[in-house]
């Protein structure tokens, strides 16, 4: 197809992206990706690639696919692709025949992997509509994750244990972000966490956030974890406090497990217009508050029983927020894990750590957890002994009830 037969208006994107939705919405998951392939063709493009993150957030592999260029997995530190999935924004390579582009596929705005195709040359109607069709690949590939292990299995990239594959279906997306407020969380070790878990959810001005670590190790952590994201999400969708989903919580796992079985958590409001935030904090390490990359201070709160001890009222401190400020919080595995020489890995070096990498200029929230994650990981000598896991919430404030304006 040469460059002046391709329609590039913006009445064809607009049937384009009409006729791929129609016919993914009755169409097999494995004929997803070669029906992409098929549409992108239709502007010009080619050896398309859809590449999807691995669980341990290191690689963007490949998925198979008929009329797919799969090439090898490709590294998110230091490419291409790698870039245009951190940044959320779209990558262009010159090539000696065309150019080499890397969109970002994002569900909202969480990042799912991006789309690698080449043109021959590249324009504002080019980048417009490949901007677009990227979008609806991204809708398009969650929507058929729900009901196919395709997109699991290319994402995989070593054995699983059972108690890791229930984590992973507890989690809700990785990345959230609105003008207000923006999140990020991460698991480690990806392929064997077992206890950890995190969950939020934006209901009208309100982040409500949980963060837990379930004793044990196993199927036994994990079920607890199972049960405990349950009651909370139970809770939040009944209840309306921090004390009432404490307690909650703390009820269904004195039951259910018996004296000797707890939960840590720090459980959380945020108000994303004015910056409030309320704190629970059950046994867990205290959260950073980090300002302008460097920590200020430990979000201290007066220590409240693990969930499961039963019938404790729990303390609820309370913190405003500064525009930019970030909140880390961080489950026992990110300490306590023993460094060379038998020490633990503590709370003053995860702050040098932080302070460091806040020197260097901010990709992003979701880019920048990554990377700490990975560094602290370096840091431990690669060991992850225990569940590590990192969650930060980026508030800027400002109205929550904007609409988008049509140019």
């Amino acid at each position: 197809m040469s460059e002046e037969s391709v329609d590039r208006s913006e009445g064809f994107g607009e049937r384009l992206l009409g006729a791929l939705l129609d016919q993914a919405r009755l169409m097999p998951p494995q004929l997803i990706a070669p029906l992409i392939a098929q549409e992108v063709a239709r502007i010009g493009g080619r050896d398309v690639s859809i590449l999807l993150q691995d669980y341990a957030q290191e690689l963007l592999v490949p998925l198979p696919g008929r009329k797919l260029h799969v090439g090898q997995p490709e590294p998110v530190a230091d490419s291409p692709a790698g870039r245009a999935f951190l940044r959320a924004e779209a990558v262009e390579v010159p090539k000696a025949h065309g150019v080499r582009m890397y969109l970002p596929l994002l569900d909202g705005s969480d990042q799912v992997g991006v789309m690698a195709l080449t043109l021959d040359a590249v324009g504002a109607d080019e980048r417009r509509l490949l901007g677009r069709l990227a979008n609806l690949v991204a809708d398009v590939l969650v929507t058929k994750n729900a009901y196919t292990d395709q997109f699991f299995l290319a994402r995989r990239r070593e054995p699983m244990s059972v108690s890791a594959e229930i984590q992973w279906s507890l989690l809700p997306p990785l990345t959230m972000s609105v003008p207000q407020v923006k999140v990020a969380g991460i698991l480690e070790p990806a392929y064997r966490v077992a206890g950890d878990s995190f969950d939020y959810a934006l209901n009208d001005n309100i982040l409500h956030m949980a963060l837990i670590d379930a004793m044990g190790h196993g199927l036994d952590a994990a079920a607890m974890a199972t049960i405990a994201i349950g009651a909370y999400r139970h809770a939040r969708r009944v209840f309306i406090s921090l004390a009432e989903k404490y307690a909650f919580m703390d009820d269904a796992i004195s039951r259910q497990f018996g004296p000797d079985h707890f939960v840590t958590a720090q459980l959380m409001h945020v108000n994303i217009s004015t910056g409030e935030m309320e704190l629970v904090n059950a046994g867990h390490p205290a959260p950073l508050l980090i300002r302008d990359g460097q920590v200020v201070r430990q979000l201290e709160s007066a220590t409240t029983l693990p969930v499961g001890f039963g019938g404790e009222v729990p303390r609820i401190r309370q913190h405003t927020l500064q525009p930019g400020d970030r909140v880390l919080c961080y489950t026992d595995g990110i300490i306590e894990e023993h460094v060379a020489g038998g020490e633990p890995f503590g709370e003053d070096r995860l702050i040098r750590c932080v302070n460091r990498l806040g020197e260097e200029p901010t990709e992003g929230v979701r880019a920048d957890l990554r990377r700490l994650s990975h560094t602290l990981k370096g840091e431990r000598g690669g060991r992850t002994s225990d569940d590590a896991t990192l969650f930060m919430i980026e508030w800027h404030g400002g109205p929550a009830d904007h609409f988008a304006v049509l140019d």
